[in-house]
């Protein structure tokens, strides 16, 4: 069972893109709520003129 080799490295190859990809996609949310929160704080500001 030689192959072992082969299948670890396609297997953690495939487990760290998965884990980068989940990586930016959470930074991508992050940012979103942060507009969403700056969004919200600058129309209460403007509300209140």
């Amino acid at each position: 069972m030689e192959n072992y080799k082969s299948f670890y490295h396609t297997m953690f190859n495939k487990v760290t893109d998965v884990i980068e990809e989940l990586q930016k996609l959470q930074q991508e949310m992050e940012e979103k709520y942060i507009r969403a929160c700056e969004a919200d704080e600058s129309n209460k500001l403007n509300e209140n003129l």
